[in-house]
């Protein structure tokens, strides 16, 4: 029971982030990164966001990081879309920012025939005490706090509806029916490799959320 409790609050406090990092934003419309920050934005989140890229600047109006360990004071959570051999290192770096979880959208793991990496990054996440979400998804979206973490669609009808898939593609196709439809969403839970946390914690999170009256 600890246990489950210790979950449901660790994705409460995921999707009450008011600080979010975009590790691998891009100034390139064409990629995830520019997407993902696009979609941040666009969902109309009200915490700060913090896109990090190497070469600094400014995408999309937002000042651009070098590093996470260039963000000002400490870190909710983390979005990370860098190659796979990258992500170890990033969530490293946002463990001493104090993440308490992150959003991984990057592929090329053990789906790519990489189990090792995947590996790697559950070895992490234990050391750290960090939870996690994908990796290889295309995203979340939790409309009580606008967080709008996935490449697409952006979704602002809110609503009684909860949804948990696999499938990005399943993901993103109810939730622009239920938004079409007038119904709307309370969250959209894309799972992909999910080697932390999987639907049966979402299930337990969102029997609890009053925000959501039915979970698809």
């Amino acid at each position: 029971m600890a246990e489950i409790e210790g979950t449901v609050e660790a994705i409460k406090k995921m999707f009450s982030a008011r600080s979010v990092a975009v590790v691998g934003a891009s100034a390139d419309p064409k990629k995830f990164g520019y997407m993902t920050l696009n979609s941040l934005l666009k969902g109309g989140y009200e915490g700060k966001i913090f896109p990090i890229n190497p070469k600094g600047g400014e995408i999309l109006g937002v000042r651009v990081y070098p590093s996470i360990r260039d963000i000002p004071g400490k870190l909710d959570l983390a979005v990370i879309i860098v190659p796979a051999k990258l992500v170890p290192g990033a969530l490293a770096e946002a463990a001493e920012k104090g993440i308490s979880g992150a959003i991984i959208l990057s592929g090329g793991f053990r789906e790519a025939g990489r189990p090792d990496l995947e590996a790697e990054i559950v070895a992490v996440s234990k050391q750290q005490g960090i939870r996690l979400m994908g990796p290889n998804i295309q995203g979340i979206n939790y409309l009580p706090n606008k967080l709008c973490a996935m490449f697409f669609p952006v979704i602002k009808t809110r609503g009684p509806l909860a949804i948990v898939s696999q499938s990005g593609t399943h993901t993103a196709a109810l939730s622009e029916w239920a938004a079409d439809e007038g119904l709307g969403i309370s969250a959209a839970i894309n799972l992909g490799n999910q080697v932390d946390l999987c639907e049966s914690d979402y299930l337990e999170f969102f029997a609890r959320d009053e925000n959501t009256k039915t979970i698809v």
